[in-house]
């Protein structure tokens, strides 16, 4: 049940930051959210670790700030598969990554369950 209403609060998170977004990115519906969402999940799973493997030397030296811009460029690419979904340039697809994530942080946080002692 907890996958379900993250899934759900992804999609969200999707809507949520493209209506943030609205001069640059572009969302047309829930269901494109969703589908954002997963297409997102799907390329971080293996497209990001090879982007990664391959761009460790600047990655090192840009003290990781270069994942900025790996993260960029797989909003770019789920840009180029998902028809409902637009991002305007670079900058835009940078600052909906850096949205997002805050988004999906807070979101997590909110779905947490609590220990007991």
């Amino acid at each position: 049940m907890n996958g379900l209403v993250r899934f759900l609060l992804n999609g969200l998170a999707v809507l949520l930051t493209g209506y943030l977004l609205q001069g640059g990115v572009h969302v047309e519906n829930y269901g494109y959210a969703l589908l954002v969402a997963v297409v997102i999940a799907i390329a971080n799973v293996l497209v990001k670790p090879i982007l990664i493997i391959l761009t460790i030397p600047i990655t090192v030296v840009t003290l990781g700030l270069f994942l900025l811009v790996i993260n960029a460029l797989i909003v770019l690419l789920v840009d180029y598969f998902v028809p409902g979904f637009e991002v305007d340039g670079f900058l835009w697809a940078l600052g909906f990554s850096l949205i997002l994530s805050i988004f999906n942080s807070l979101f997590t946080d909110l779905t947490k369950e609590k220990k007991k002692n």
